[in-house]
């Protein structure tokens, strides 16, 4: 689809705002710097920013002989976003400052058999209710709330295509949550989330290429290439749980046998701990959470079964990541998401070896893989730059004589 000059002008005004909350407070002429946008570009928008109270004027710095550089910085109190991190056992929401910084928190259990998605929907409007009240905060200064689901999403339409683990198919999503939520809606998967997370503020910062690794109960792959996010042509990249990885191996809830999902995803460790060891302590059948936090203390402990099974997850991992090292060509491979979280560095190091031993050495040479260092839910936080996205557009909308309706979102974000 061919981009209107709305959407660069919408797309430049994001970056512009991006370098900010990154570098605060810095010059226009730094920000033209770091966008390759030219100095009287850098000016109108920075000037628009301003007028929107999203950024203010700081003061000035010195430059070397010339006039004093006026700096801009980030306007935190100029409105609040939400970030929704829908899982498949839990909904965690965040409430944030435009600095990005994080004002309060809520999270929900999602229990076995409470998927249909009137019940998921009403886990979500609880947790936005409990952040809004805790931030204490008037709901006029809410921008947007960007909603993280699992799975297939068209973003332009707010359906849920497909959701393999909950069985959901073409779920109007945007639709039941805009019954319940009085604010701007934006939807997208977690894999598009954590990868934004991991631009703007994780291990992919200043990064042209990377690839963002989510490990939780699903599993897939978030691409940056060429310095931005890689949606795919129906914003389906990415789905890399969904490759196979052993022929006839395991049956996934796809319907494929043997995807890279049912080897490293949440429950496919468990399976391997069942398999290793069937009546082991650590396996706790009905809790995929409490599983995973046993083999992480038992492999700090030396438990020889926690071990194995890291070990033997990191080997499929390995394998896996390896495809994408050689593919993708990276710089980094960020392991991200809650099951990465909780397995820590002994998973990331057995990892590393594994890869090595599969991935050609001239790409191998060149990727770093690490561990997300954002210390806050990453799928929270890149949700929430959805949300931000979602505002710069709609202001560039009503600045054009069109207005998008005050409670959803129809037009997808420039990304």
């Amino acid at each position: 689809m061919k981009r209107t000059s709305r959407d660069i002008r919408t797309a430049n005004r994001y970056e512009v705002l991006r370098q900010i909350i990154a570098e605060s407070p810095t010059s226009r002429q730094e920000l033209a710097a770091a966008t390759g946008l030219s100095l009287a570009t850098v000016a109108t928008l920075v000037g628009e920013l301003l007028d929107l109270r999203m950024i203010t004027e700081v003061g000035f710095e010195d430059s070397a002989g010339g006039r004093p550089r006026g700096l801009v910085a980030v306007n935190a109190s100029g409105g609040a976003l939400i970030g929704v991190d829908i899982a498949e056992t839990y909904v965690h929401v965040e409430l944030f400052d435009l600095a990005l910084n994080v004002l309060a928190r809520a999270e929900e259990d999602v229990r076995p058999g409470e998927s249909r998605p009137e019940q998921v929907v009403g886990h979500v409007a609880a947790a936005v209710g409990s952040v809004v009240a805790q931030a204490g905060i008037e709901g006029a200064r809410v921008l947007g709330v960007g909603v993280s689901v699992p799975g297939q999403v068209d973003r332009a339409t707010g359906i849920s295509e497909y959701a393999p683990n909950w069985d959901w198919h073409d779920v109007p999503l945007l639709d039941l949550l805009t019954e319940h939520i009085a604010y701007p809606l934006y939807l997208d998967n977690p894999l598009r989330a954590c990868a934004v997370a991991e631009l703007w503020f994780g291990a992919a910062r200043g990064r042209g290429n990377a690839v963002v690794v989510n490990l939780g109960t699903g599993v897939g792959a978030g691409l940056v290439l060429g310095g931005g996010l890689h949606r795919g042509v129906s914003n389906s990249a990415g789905e890399w749980g969904h490759t196979t990885i052993v022929l006839d191996g395991r049956l996934c809830h796809c319907g494929n046998h043997g995807c890279v999902e049912t080897y490293v995803g949440a429950p496919g460790i468990m399976l391997n701990l069942r398999e290793l060891s069937p009546r082991s302590s650590l396996l706790h059948p009905e809790d995929q959470t409490a599983t995973i936090d046993a083999l992480a203390r038992g492999v700090l402990a030396g438990d020889p079964v926690a071990l194995k099974v890291v070990r033997d997850t990191a080997r499929y991992l390995g394998a896996g990541i390896a495809d994408l090292v050689n593919l993708f060509n990276p710089e980094v491979v960020v392991l991200s998401s809650w099951v990465a979280a909780g397995l820590g560095e002994p998973l990331v190091a057995e990892v590393r070896e594994a890869v090595a031993r599969h991935a050609l050495p001239r790409p191998m040479a060149a990727t770093e893989i690490v561990l997300s260092p954002i210390p806050t839910d990453p799928v929270c936080l890149g949700a929430a730059t959805f949300a931000l996205e979602g505002a710069l557009q709609s202001v560039g909308q009503r600045n054009g004589k069109k207005r998008t309706t005050p409670t959803r979102s129809r037009t997808a974000p420039p990304s």
